[in-house]
């Protein structure tokens, strides 16, 4: 495995791919990887000649300086996984070098991006735009791999994509899960025993509301409702809870034949989203 940290190293790498016809897949990331990060991984080298993952702190994101400061940075650890794995390229390039002296361009995706996470978080999809456009810029990757836990990411993603007629395909992979059935996520860390049984919550209301919905009940006003009673401890705050169309996020008032249930979380400082697909 080749660890580059220039952009314009592995730009010109990437170019030469391009010539040759190689496959590239790409995994961006903000490190602190984990086993869902593996998945992605695996499913790239499987489908790909050439396998790149990128790790960047994107700052452009975080909507708090303590929310930054507090993500685990774990490259050395991140390093050896993917080198274990098999990974022909790992790309870890500097703030600096993402976002040079005086940079002033940034992508906003219109509609989805104003909705769920995008209310709570003013700004933080403009930055994951922003970050995603300049990476798949950089590597030029004919595949690109996003986790399911970030849902909305992958549909702004995606759209961006299709909107800029950018050459990448944009890959969703299945959320990986705990034993205990806590989506994976690098906040996970941060989370004590006694709030992990309280994050486990969110897995128990979306479980009830599709066992409701699979028995019959299509009304999300009443699906929202026994998902909330679930989601009454006190040391949680509960952001938002939404059933969705899955391809344009909007509300819905009841479920025809699919939809998605949609939650994000605090409990305290730490952050957490999940979804589940709901499908007769």
């Amino acid at each position: 495995m080749q660890l580059i940290s220039s952009p314009e190293q592995m730009h010109i790498l990437c170019s030469n791919f391009r010539k040759k016809t190689t496959n590239v897949g790409l995994v961006p990331t903000m490190g602190a990887l984990h086993n869902g990060h593996k998945s992605l991984i695996e499913t790239s080298l499987k489908e790909n000649d050439t396998t790149i993952v990128s790790v960047f702190l994107n700052p452009t994101q975080f909507n708090s300086s303590n929310d930054l400061e507090s993500y685990p940075r774990m490259i050395d650890d991140d390093s050896k996984l993917c080198s274990s794995l098999g990974v022909d390229y790992l790309f870890v390039p500097n703030t600096e070098q993402i976002y040079p002296s005086g940079y002033s361009s940034w992508i906003n995706v219109g509609g989805i991006s104003d909705k769920l996470c995008g209310i709570g978080r003013p700004g933080h999809f403009r930055g994951v735009s922003t970050v995603v456009l300049k990476l798949l810029m950089i590597c030029l990757p004919d595949y690109a791999y996003f986790g399911e836990k970030d849902y909305q990411q992958f549909l702004i993603v995606s759209r961006m994509c299709t909107d800029l007629s950018l050459d990448t395909q944009i890959v969703l992979c299945p959320i990986i899960r705990d034993s205990d059935g806590l989506a994976l996520s690098s906040r996970n860390i941060h989370l004590s025993p006694e709030d992990r049984e309280t994050a486990l919550l969110v897995v128990k209301a979306m479980k009830r509301v599709e066992k409701f919905f699979l028995e019959g009940e299509n009304n999300c006003s009443k699906l929202i409702q026994t998902a909330k009673e679930i989601l009454t401890e006190p040391s949680l705050e509960l952001e938002y809870i939404e059933i969705v169309d899955s391809e344009t996020l909007e509300s819905l008032k009841e479920i025809k034949d699919s939809a998605r249930i949609m939650i994000a979380i605090k409990i305290g400082s730490i952050r957490l989203i999940d979804n589940l697909y709901l499908e007769l």
